[in-house]
């Protein structure tokens, strides 16, 4: 499957064959796929909590609105980001760049993000969701289904994986084999709606 295919063919799916398992072959290809997505100032910022415990999973579901893929699904996902990556040895982001390259870019990662909260938040949000798309568009090209969910309580998952508190939750992402296929689009707005030449 060609990436435009797999862009048309991605769906949110929501039901999921709870007795199929992805092999730590296929997981960490998942992962290494969304780790080639791009961050500002290549920080690598997004930290991905693979929950497989069954234990764990039911906990989730319980702050999740009941939603059956929590538990269902081959893989659950929690996107999270460390917000302070910016300033962890910032230098390692950079160490097999040449010399003149590093001198410049390592220091202006701080000078960008220092005092800058909402920068860093932003940041976060942005990385996440770009390796996030990565991670649902592998699955369809491996030959699984996916569901991206916001529909649960930040707080108490983060308690549950035991967030760092310099790291933030972006969103969650199921993977595994679909049994029901998504509804029809329920509503698709125009190209001309959507798609602005030059100004508003």
């Amino acid at each position: 499957m060609n990436t435009l295919e797999a862009i048309t063919a991605r769906r949110a799916i929501k039901h999921y064959d709870p007795t199929h398992r992805l092999t730590e072959a296929e997981i960490r290809q998942l992962f290494e796929a969304a780790m080639q997505s791009p961050t500002a100032f290549n920080i690598q910022h997004w930290r991905f909590v693979a929950v497989t415990d069954p234990e764990v999973r039911k906990q989730i579901r319980a702050v999740a609105w009941d939603q059956a893929q929590v538990t269902d699904a081959s893989l659950l996902i929690v996107l999270c980001a460390d917000k302070d990556a910016w300033k962890k040895d910032a230098g390692r982001y950079w160490k097999d760049a040449p010399q003149p390259v590093q001198d410049f870019l390592v220091p202006a990662i701080g000078g960008y993000y220092e005092g800058r909260e909402q920068v860093q938040r932003d940041e976060c949000m942005r990385s996440t969701g770009l390796a996030g798309m990565t991670i649902m568009l592998a699955a369809k090209a491996m030959g699984y289904d996916s569901c991206p969910m916001d529909g649960f309580d930040f707080d108490a998952v983060a308690k549950i994986i035991n967030l760092p508190e310099d790291h933030l939750i972006s969103f969650m992402i199921a993977v595994g084999k679909g049994t029901q296929p998504a509804w029809p689009k329920p509503g698709q707005l125009s190209y001309e709606e959507v798609v602005i030449a030059n100004t508003f």
